[in-house]
């Protein structure tokens, strides 16, 4: 409770980015739906939260600031009891987000015939599950945190507050009320943190699949996709990387950009990733299994995101600049 705020008059902000994180994890993990061949897709659980959540309040409004970004694993199972693994992306929740701009990105790994069965299954039946939990996520926050960052309807005193306070806690939507007023500073630093993801464009986007093989082991594909030195090798200009989850890399010059999201040695590597004409602000998400057989290294590559119109030229220039450059300059396998 705030104790120091005489009339609930000031500004006060909460920081409630673990309280998402926890809230998420309770409305959205488990969440399920069963076809009648009987396929069957879960959400196991909430693998990525970034951005931002904050309750605000002044002069008894309270009001919520979010922008958040979300990578829900899921699983399934097929008819003929086939597993599936895969992620639903929701590239931007924001406090200002309507029902219809909750955008979905579904992906299903390994796919096939079977699995794609499965996509459409999450698309048709579990989405919209999922868009009625988020869309509650606003309202939530609010009834959950206003107690924390305001005093006590019965111990203020000025009935401008007081009926503000009462006007808020009658809200049932999600909206944000009017942004009170505040000092120069606050709104330099409040608007920055939110107009960066209200220009942050949208594309309609789509989904991208390759296995190209290599004849090499699993590590070594591996260290030739982070370590500078191999990678600065194949794509023959001096690149920017290293293995390690959380840094950015540049590469041919700057025309790839991106961030190293997750790294599983010798197994798997995420990145958020964009061409350097793309409009400012929106990444594509690369996911990079690398399977090891008996006599070579299956790569498992999967994007997501990836804006409608551009799937030919990713797909081309990853074949050629990726998959080929690096046969050449390792002797990976045979060049096509």
């Amino acid at each position: 409770m705030v104790v120091n705020n005489p009339n609930n008059w000031h500004w006060v902000d909460k920081n409630c980015i673990d309280w998402a994180k926890a809230y998420f994890d309770e409305k959205l993990v488990g969440l399920s739906v069963k076809s009648e061949e009987a396929r069957f897709v879960e959400v196991k659980s909430v693998s990525s939260l970034e951005g931002d959540v904050e309750v605000c309040q002044r002069k008894g409004k309270v009001i919520s600031l979010f922008d958040l970004r979300i990578i829900l694993n899921i699983e399934g199972k097929s008819t003929a009891e086939k597993e599936f693994k895969g992620s639903i992306t929701v590239p931007e929740l924001a406090y200002d987000t309507e029902e219809d701009e909750i955008q979905f990105e579904v992906s299903i790994y390994n796919e096939d015939s079977d699995s794609e069965k499965m996509r459409l299954l999450a698309k048709k039946e579990l989405i919209p599950i999922l868009r009625l939990k988020l869309l509650a996520f606003g309202k939530d926050l609010i009834e959950s945190q206003a107690s924390d960052i305001q005093l006590e309807s019965s111990l203020v005193n000025s009935k401008l507050t007081k009926e503000n306070q009462t006007e808020t806690s009658k809200k049932t939507n999600t909206a944000a009320p009017a942004q009170p007023a505040r000092s120069t500073s606050q709104a330099a630093s409040k608007t920055s943190a939110t107009s960066t993801s209200s220009n942050v464009p949208k594309y309609n986007t789509a989904t991208l699949h390759l296995e190209p093989t290599f004849n090499t082991t699993a590590e070594q594909l591996y260290i030739t996709l982070l370590d500078v030195q191999r990678v600065s090798a194949w794509t023959r200009s001096q690149a920017q990387i290293e293995p390690k989850e959380g840094s950015e890399f540049k590469l041919f010059g700057g025309s790839i950009t991106g961030k190293n999201l997750k790294l599983v040695e010798n197994e798997r590597i995420t990145q958020s990733w964009r061409l350097e004409d793309w409009k400012a602000g929106h990444y594509a998400q690369l996911d990079i299994q690398l399977k090891q057989g008996a006599g070579e290294t299956t790569m498992v590559v999967k994007w997501s995101g990836i804006p409608i119109g551009e799937e030919e030229r990713v797909r081309g220039n990853f074949e050629d600049y990726y998959v080929r450059s690096i046969k050449i300059t390792f002797g990976f396998g045979a060049v096509l």
